[in-house]
């Protein structure tokens, strides 16, 4: 494994195209970076929600900065988690 951070690598699926298709072992190796994938996207997902809560905030402003607060705390303990 190369842990390089000044040359770091992207590591993508095999691609089926429409007169190629995949092996046996090509959907093995999707399937296992897929299930790397589903927690990350699920991460991400839940930071989208917290940021899309934000923006359709309309509650007077005194509450406005309880709010951040709090997703800010929640946020920390699901990255902690």
């Amino acid at each position: 494994m190369d842990n390089d951070v000044r040359d770091p690598v992207i590591v993508t699926g095999f691609h089926a195209g429409r007169t190629h298709k995949l092996t046996a072992g090509q959907k093995d190796a999707n399937r296992v970076l897929a299930s790397g994938h589903a927690p990350v996207e699920h991460c991400f997902a839940a930071h989208l929600k917290n940021w899309r809560i934000l923006a359709k905030l309309r509650t007077d402003l005194a509450h406005a900065t309880q709010l951040p607060h709090a997703l800010l705390v929640l946020t920390n303990l699901e990255v902690n988690r």
